[in-house]
């Protein structure tokens, strides 16, 4: 919320918020494979909070190159600001592999699906709290925003290391680096359940990042500041977090495919709704179901990836799984950039919208196996 603002303000490009997720793609994906060979090679506790330390350390230049006294961007313009998203992107390569795989060790399958809702449910209360919190202190200044978003992170880690450790699993056999990644690639590509499930979210989320635009939306459109910018983007965390206690409470497990391409239709729909809105509260409203259905698709998902996937393959699946999603949504703001450019705010997201739709259907012909699946069964 602070960088896309920030960039935002002192470009008045909606090109450059969509150039913020591909800044943050490129080198995530660059990473990803070989993130993923390290997460089942080494401690994946020690990986996490390794990268969550240099997570702090490069938040740390966001926050030097926001005061004013010290000149950088008035000098360098947003250059700095799009090199530090670089590094996270690295930054998150890694986390983004070892951290479910860590999870899954630690969590017995038998209630992982649950287990996987609260996981998203704390993470989405998270997401309703931050955007909210940062809108208001954007409005103080910049410096402020960036030293709260450091002393949560200092937080996070800090509450990462009470959790116990846990070795990894011994090899059967030593592989090269080249047979561990294939290794990882081929897994899923065989495998109808988890490449449709991730092929769908890919497609979804790729052609709905209508959040990425928000901060032009909220300017040109609703003719709204910092403040409402939060509460547009804790919308979809809302949503989220009302949804997630709803299936926490009734899991969608039983007919898991058919739930799955009903939700992720269900968020196309919403996204073309809240594209053609002109109204603060109606825009709410929309983003608010956008949240609702897509955490839907997320508990599914992970469920079946993690229950699919046997533990020594977790940290390349996972890493597969982060190029298909983690990446997903910094490609599509940079799309949403790209077609915002071209055809306006408003048609990029109604666009993005129909196209989700679109791939829901073609995906629920070509996955007969996904489209039929009983969690229950797995």
């Amino acid at each position: 919320v602070i960088v896309g603002w920030q960039v935002y303000a002192l470009t008045k490009d909606v090109f450059a918020l969509g150039m913020i997720g591909l800044t943050e793609a490129l080198p995530f994906i660059a990473v990803s494979l070989f993130s993923g060979h390290v997460a089942d090679t080494f401690n994946r506790k020690y990986i996490i909070v390794f990268f969550s330390f240099l997570f702090i350390i490069v938040t740390s230049f966001l926050l030097y190159f926001s005061f004013d006294s010290t000149g950088v961007l008035k000098q360098f313009g947003t250059f700095p600001i799009f090199i530090s998203i670089a590094f996270i992107g690295i930054i998150r390569g890694f986390i983004s592999a070892a951290y479910p795989s860590f999870m899954s060790q630690i969590i017995p399958r038998s209630v992982y699906a649950n287990a996987a809702t609260w996981n998203s449910t704390v993470w989405h209360i998270a997401s309703v709290v931050g955007p909210s919190l940062a809108g208001i202190l954007i409005a103080i200044n910049y410096s402020t925003a960036y030293m709260v978003d450091i002393s949560f992170l200092i937080l996070a880690l800090i509450a990462f290391l009470f959790i116990k450790s846990k070795p990894l699993l011994i090899k059967e056999k030593t592989e090269s680096l080249f047979e561990s990644l294939s290794a990882g690639i081929k897994f899923v590509f065989k495998n109808q359940l988890i490449l449709g499930a991730l092929t769908l979210d890919l497609f979804a989320v790729l052609f709905g990042g209508a959040v990425a635009l928000l901060p032009a939306f909220a300017d040109e459109v609703l003719h709204a500041g910092a403040v409402e910018l939060g509460f547009l983007r804790a919308a979809p965390a809302i949503g989220a977090v009302i949804m997630a206690l709803i299936i926490a409470y009734k899991p969608p497990t039983k007919n898991a495919g058919r739930n799955l391409f009903l939700s992720v239709g269900t968020f196309g729909l919403a996204t073309i709704c809240f594209g053609l809105s002109t109204n603060f509260y109606v825009a709410l409203f929309f983003l608010f179901l956008t949240g609702a259905f897509d955490n839907v698709s997320v508990v599914i998902r992970h469920t079946i990836l993690q229950l699919s996937t046997p533990d020594n393959m977790r940290g390349r699946v996972s890493a597969v799984n982060g190029i298909f999603i983690g990446s997903s949504n910094e490609i599509g703001a940079f799309e949403s950039g790209i077609t915002a450019r071209a055809f306006g705010v408003k048609p990029s997201i109604v666009l993005g919208g129909i196209l989700t739709i679109l791939v829901v259907v073609l995906t629920a012909r070509l996955t007969p196996k996904l489209r039929k699946l009983n969690i229950d069964h797995l």
